[in-house]
């Protein structure tokens, strides 16, 4: 037998391997090399007996010379992609935002324009901060639901896998309260009322956008209560989904005509004011209300923004009318429901585009 590092191996076939097959005869002698690299020198012709091609099922007697190729360099096991280390800044961000820790939990205060997780285009997301986060647990904190970039608010960060089954089963099983303060365009006819129109993915905008569809559209409910009105301007709203789809809550507000202060994505031009109200969205995830892994519950209010705290003033709504309504008990929402006025509405918006598309196909 040759057997010289980074050569060609020759062996002789003994007289106890007369008639075994080739396959079985590696594993006799070179248990080492697997059943798949032998079929590969095979079918690349490396593996020769007496001088001829062979294949694993070819049956071997004794004295034949069995050419085997030079054993192959042991791959470095791949170890997993190692994340960057934080800049001091973003540990001082990441930190900032933190609200409530426990043992099982941190609620942070995420701010506007700041991505839940990463995307093809976004590199700065709250997933990506994660590791700022971890302080005194054996891992870094789970993300167990999601913010839109552009909502402010109170976002639930598990600190534990047994935490993070328990409050995933709370928001898939809707039993999670989540209330939304919102400043939306003009006054919705009904104080307080349900909204209940489907939803799905609009054709023709890859999955980034969505609309009613009574049809094909997978339910989908809002309630929403008027906290206070500048004339007929705007609004600020309180906003509770009773059901988690994509944009829920700017779809449906934009629906029955009323499109949050700041969404061009659902309400175009109307949905921004003049003198001096900020351009971003006015949508913000105020309370957080979750049982505890450990019993008793998680009940987190995050403060308002900047931009959003200087239109209630620019606007001259009165806060403390908001956080005392916050603190009451909502009776029960009204049974009149916006579907026909948000059917008005859509009817209106496509009659519109149809006059756009014609006009544009006259010019």
């Amino acid at each position: 037998m040759s057997d010289t590092p980074n050569a060609v191996r020759q062996f002789t076939v003994g007289a106890d391997d007369d008639g075994v097959r080739l396959d079985r005869w590696f594993k006799r002698h070179l248990p080492d090399v697997s059943f798949n690299t032998v079929s590969r020198w095979a079918r690349t012709g490396q593996l020769r007996v007496d001088g001829a091609r062979a294949t694993p099922g070819d049956r071997v007697a004794e004295g034949q010379q069995i050419r085997v190729p030079p054993p192959e360099p042991e791959k470095a096991p791949r170890s997993k992609a190692q994340r960057p280390p934080l800049a001091p800044e973003q540990v001082e961000l990441a930190q900032s935002m933190v609200i409530h820790r426990d043992a099982q939990a941190i609620v942070l205060n995420k701010p506007p324009g700041l991505a839940t997780q990463g995307g093809t285009k976004t590199h700065d997301h709250v997933d990506g901060l994660l590791d700022a986060l971890q302080f005194d647990a054996e891992g870094r904190p789970k993300l167990v639901h999601r913010l839109d970039k552009d909502t402010s608010g109170a976002l639930l960060l598990a600190r534990t896998s047994r935490a993070a089954a328990f409050f995933s089963k709370h928001f898939s099983g809707r039993s999670a309260r989540k209330t939304y303060w919102a400043l939306v365009i003009g006054v919705p006819d009904i104080d307080d009322g349900m909204i209940d129109l489907p939803l799905a993915k609009q054709p023709g905008s890859g999955g980034e956008k969505m609309h009613v569809d009574e049809e094909a559209g997978q339910p989908a409910r809002s309630r929403y209560r008027v906290i206070e009105r500048v004339g007929n301007r705007a609004a600020w709203v309180e906003l509770q989904p009773y059901t988690g789809r994509t944009h829920q809550l700017r779809v449906h507000m934009s629906a029955i005509g009323h499109p949050i202060v700041g969404d061009g994505k659902y309400g175009g031009a109307a949905a921004f004011l003049t003198g001096g109200v900020s351009r971003k969205m006015h949508l913000h995830a105020r309370r957080i209300r979750i049982d505890h892994p450990d019993g008793g519950k998680i009940d987190v209010t995050a403060e308002l923004p900047q931009h959003f705290a200087e239109s209630i003033e620019l606007l001259g709504f009165d806060m403390a009318l908001g956080n005392a309504l916050a603190e009451e008990t909502p009776p029960p929402p009204s049974r009149a429901v916006e579907k026909a006025k948000a059917k008005a509405h859509a009817k209106t918006v496509r009659k519109e585009r149809r006059g756009e598309r014609r006009s544009r196909g006259r010019g």
